[in-house]
C-alpha cells in the first residue's frame, strides 16, 4: 500500500530517532520499524500470497502488518481467541498460503496444512521506495453465531480510512496511542499502526490487556492509563465501564494527557458516558461496522452530541430508508469472500436516525427485534442501555422473542458481584425494575438471571471483544423458561 510505504520512508527520513512502536520487550524508533519491515519484506516468499497472522499485540504485529502491506500481499489476522476449528475455517475460506506466526504461536499454527514461517523481526534491510503489487486485508467475525465471514478491504478502503480517520480526529506527531484491544479488529489495525505510521506518532501495546479483555478480567486499566499517559485511545463500552468505575473508586481523575477516547462496538449508555466525562476521559461515541470499513460515524471533543454515535465521516453518506441505515462511499467493502462486490448502499441491519444536526443515533438491530406474545415489539438494545448505565453491570441482554415476556441476563462488574452475591431472584427483579422505571411496562423484564463474566465467556454468551451473542442468549432464556422435558420434544 503505497500510502504506508510512503510514511514509512518519510518517518525514517524525518523522525528516524523518535519511538515509534513499543510493548513489554521491545522498542522500535521510526528509522527501525522502516528496516525491520523491510527486511520481512525480503524474507517472504513470492508464492506466499495470501497470509494469516497469528501473534499477540505488540510490536511483532505491527511490523508483520507493514510488510504485507509493503509488499502487497493479502494479510488475514488470525485472532488468538480462535478455536482450532475456527482457524481451519479461515484458512481454508482465505486460501491462505503460509501462516506468520511469533515463536510462542508456532506450535498453534501448525497442523492445518499451510505453511508456517516464524515471524522475526531483528534482521534490517534497506526499505525500497515501490510498492510490490495489491495490497488487501480480509477480516473474520468471532463466529460465536456460526462460522466466521471474511470481509475483503483494499487499498482504496483502506487508504481511504486511514486519511479520513486521521484528520478527522486531528491525528499529529505528538500524539501517543495506547493499544488496549485486540489488533485483528479492523478499527484497531486502523488507530493504533496504520494512522500513526501515516502521521509519525508513538504507540504503546499492552500486550496482556487485550487477552484479559477477552477473557473478561477488566482489572487495572486505571493504573495502566495512568503509567503511559497517552493522548489517544479506542475502547468498547466495557473497558470504558471498567476503567471509571476503577476511577470513582479510588476518587481519582484520568490522565489530563487525554484529548480523545473513541468508543464504540456497542450501544455506550449516556450515563456511562457522562460518567466517563466527570472523571476526565474524553469518551466520544462512534458507529460502524466491517462492512463499511470500520467507521462510519464518531463524535469528536467540541463537536459532540449526546446519545448520538456523531456525524458521518466526510465523503461517507448515511441516510434512512424504512428505519433502517443505509450507507455509501469509498469505504464500502470489496466483499464477502467468495462474494460479489456490493453496489449501491450498504444496508446495515441497524435501526437508526438523522437529526436535524445530522447526528446519527442509532437504535438497534432490525433483526434483533423482539416480538411478545401480546404482539408488541420490543428492541433489547433499548432496555440494555438502560441498565448497562449502572456501574455494577458489566453486560446484560435482553431475550424473550415469541414469549410472554422479557427475560433480564445481567453479568457484572466485580464490584456487582459482591453486591450481587446475596441476592436472591426477587432482589434481582426489584434492581431491574428499578433501573428500568421510565420504560413502558411492557418494555420491564420480569425474569433476570445472573451469570458471572467467567461463565459468559466460557458458555460463548459473551464474544471476545465483549458482545453478547444472541442465539447463545437466546438458548439460555428459553432453557430457563421451558421445562426440561419440553426441551426434548
Amino acid at each position: 500500500m503505497q500510502l504506508l510505504l510512503d510514511a514509512l520512508l518519510r518517518n525514517a527520513r524525518d523522525r528516524a530517532d523518535a519511538e515509534a512502536f513499543t510493548d513489554d520487550t521491545t522498542a522500535l524508533t521510526h528509522g527501525e520499524v522502516a528496516v525491520r519491515v523491510a527486511a520481512l519484506v525480503a524474507r517472504l516468499a513470492p508464492e506466499h500470497r495470501a497470509l494469516g497472522l497469528l501473534a499477540p499485540n505488540g510490536v511483532a504485529w505491527a511490523v508483520a502488518q507493514l510488510a504485507c502491506a509493503c509488499a502487497g500481499r493479502t494479510l488475514v489476522p488470525l485472532p488468538t481467541f480462535f478455536s482450532a476449528v475456527q482457524r481451519d475455517h479461515v484458512i481454508r475460506d482465505a486460501s491462505i498460503d503460509c501462516i506468520l506466526a511469533t515463536p510462542d504461536l508456532i506450535e498453534r499454527a501448525a497442523g492445518h496444512g499451510v505453511a508456517v514461517q516464524t515471524l522475526d523481526i531483528d534482521a534490517r534491510a534497506d526499505l525500497q521506495p515501490e510498492a510490490a503489487g495489491r495490497f488487501a486485508q480480509v477480516i473474520y467475525t468471532s463466529g460465536s453465531t456460526g462460522a466466521p465471514k471474511g470481509v475483503r478491504h483494499g487499498p482504496r478502503q483502506l487508504g481511504w480510512m486511514t486519511r479520513a480517520l486521521a484528520q478527522t480526529v486531528e491525528a499529529r506527531p505528538e500524539d501517543r496511542y495506547l493499544s488496549v484491544l485486540p489488533l485483528p479488529l479492523l478499527l484497531e489495525t486502523l488507530c493504533a499502526i496504520f494512522i500513526p505510521t501515516l502521521v509519525g506518532a508513538r504507540v504503546r501495546f499492552e500486550t496482556g490487556l487485550p487477552e484479559r479483555i477477552g477473557t473478561g478480567r477488566l482489572s487495572g486499566l486505571a493504573e495502566v492509563f495512568d503509567r503511559h499517559r497517552p493522548t489517544m485511545s479506542v475502547l468498547v463500552p466495557q473497558v470504558l465501564a471498567a476503567w471509571v468505575g476503577e476511577l470513582e473508586a479510588m476518587s481519582a481523575q484520568a490522565p489530563a494527557s487525554l484529548r480523545f477516547v473513541a468508543v464504540g462496538g456497542a450501544p455506550v449508555p449516556s450515563t456511562l458516558a457522562d460518567r466517563a466525562w466527570r472523571a476526565g476521559i474524553p469518551a466520544c461515541e462512534g458507529y460502524g461496522l466491517s462492512e463499511c470499513g470500520s467507521v462510519v460515524a464518531v463524535n469528536v471533543p467540541g463537536r459532540r452530541r449526546t446519545a448520538s454515535v456523531g456525524r458521518p465521516l466526510p465523503g461517507i453518506t448515511v441516510s434512512v430508508a424504512d428505519g433502517e441505515v443505509l450507507v455509501e462511499g469509498p469505504t464500502l467493502m470489496d466483499g464477502y469472500l467468495g462474494g460479489e462486490r456490493p453496489a449501491g448502499p450498504w444496508r446495515t441491519g441497524d435501526m437508526g436516525s438523522l437529526d436535524a444536526g445530522g447526528f446519527l443515533h442509532i437504535h438497534g438491530r432490525r433483526d434483533n427485534l423482539i416480538v411478545l406474545t401480546s404482539g408488541r415489539n420490543v428492541s433489547p438494545e433499548w432496555i440494555e442501555t438502560v441498565l448497562l448505565g449502572d456501574p455494577d453491570i458489566a453486560a446484560c441482554g435482553i431475550a424473550g422473542h415469541g414469549l410472554d415476556g422479557l427475560t433480564a441476563v445481567l453479568i457484572p462488574t466485580s464490584a456487582g458481584e459482591r453486591r450481587f452475591a446475596a441476592s436472591d431472584p426477587e432482589d434481582l427483579r426489584a434492581f431491574v425494575r428499578a433501573r428500568c422505571a421510565d420504560l413502558p411496562v411492557h418494555a420491564i423484564p420480569g425474569r433476570c438471571l445472573l451469570v458471572s463474566r467467567e461463565a459468559a465467556f466460557a458458555s460463548g454468551l459473551l464474544t471476545a471483544n465483549g458482545r453478547i451473542a444472541r442465539k447463545v442468549l437466546a438458548s439460555l432464556v428459553l432453557r430457563d423458561a421451558t421445562p426440561a422435558d419440553a426441551l426434548d420434544a
